[in-house]
Parts: structure tokens; sequence; C-alpha cells
């Protein structure tokens, strides 16, 4: 159907204010239907003005609007007033991520790898002191008290050691050093393999 220009603004004004009435006045369908008709009475043809200006629509369109809205509208009707009247529930979507954080050392739960973070955040806060450190503080525990003491005599600390006392002594240590290493570093690489293996066992079930 060709509308002109302010045709097609009279129908549009028409099923906005028909919506209008749905939502806004709770308007059941005989009343909208009863509605319809008077509008369409009073913008449709009419043979009792004399002037033609004020007849926007002729019989033909004004049928074929009253059959879009019937089948657009009025055979709907229920469903729209469901859409306006009824409550909905509002479905929010969203996404949910398990963000594992770094465990304490010490804990039930081995050490995360050394090839996953940073060296210096592993250095820092997951690697243990190695033994070295733990005897150096030792040490330094040890002496603290001796030096804090005042000097009495001028003795030399190494009188009575041989060259052979002082080898013997610094390989002593030196075992007691690469042993500890040699312990952590066996330690480290089981908890790796173990990591590892229960990965591969998750990746065979999956």
């Amino acid at each position: 159907m060709d509308f002109s220009v302010i045709q097609y603004s009279k129908f549009m004004t028409l099923l906005a204010m028909l919506l209008w009435n749905l939502k806004t006045l709770h308007m059941s369908l005989e009343d909208s239907i009863k509605w319809l008709g008077e509008v369409m009475a009073e913008i449709g043809p009419n043979h009792s003005r004399k002037s033609e200006e004020w007849n926007i629509f002729d019989v033909k369109q004004a049928n074929a609007i009253i059959d879009y809205i019937k089948i657009s509208l009025f055979q709907h009707y229920k469903l729209y007033e469901f859409m306006f009247y009824s409550a909905r529930e509002e479905i929010v979507i969203g996404t949910e991520q398990v963000i594992e954080v770094v465990k304490p050392a010490g804990g039930p739960f081995p050490e995360p790898l050394e090839e996953g973070i940073s060296f210096d955040i592993y250095s820092t806060f997951i690697e243990p002191s190695t033994t070295l450190d733990r005897e150096m503080k030792g040490l330094d525990q040890e002496q603290g008290p001796e030096e804090s003491q005042p000097e009495t005599s001028d003795v030399d600390p190494s009188f009575g050691f041989t060259i052979e006392d002082v080898k013997s002594v610094l390989d002593q240590v030196t075992d007691d050093i690469l042993i500890g290493i040699q312990t952590e570093i066996n330690e480290k690489l089981q908890i790796q393999e173990e990591v590892f293996n229960a990965r591969i066992e998750k990746l065979k079930k999956a």
C-alpha cells in the first residue's frame, strides 16, 4: 500500500497510541477495538465534510490498516499483555574464573615450579634458605656475643692449629654443605617429578 509522508506519520502514531493504551491504561481488547473504530472514523473517509483535505485515508487504505492491526496486535493481544504486565526475572550472564595463588612454603601443597614465576619472587619468597645460609647464620649468632665483648688479649686465634687441621675442617664443612645442597636439589626434583606425573595422569583421564 502506497502511503504519503503524512499518512505514514498518522499510521505510526496510531500504532504507538494503541500500545500506549495497552501498557499505561491497561485497555482491554474490546476497548482497544472500540477506540480504533472511533479514531478511524475521524481520520478516515468522511462524506459529511465538504473539504476533502481532512480525509487522510480512503476506504481501501483504512481497511488495509485495520487488517494489519488485526493480525499484528489484536491477534496477539494476550502476548502483549503478558509482556507489559508480567514481571520477568533478570538473567545475569557471567563467568567464573578460578585463580590459584601461591601457597606458603612448608604447607601441605608442593611449592610452585620455579619455571612458572620470576626469579626475584621465587628467590625472595619461596626458595628455602640453603644449608650454607643456615650455618652462616648460626656462626654469626655464636660469634655475636663474643664480638660484643672487649678484647682482653692479643692471642692469635689460629695459634695451636696446623695447616692439616685447617684443611680437615674445611673439607668437612665443604662436604656438609655439598651434601645439604644435593639433598635439597633431589627434593626439588622429586617434587617436580610428582607434579609432572600428576599432570600426565590428568591428561590421560581427560
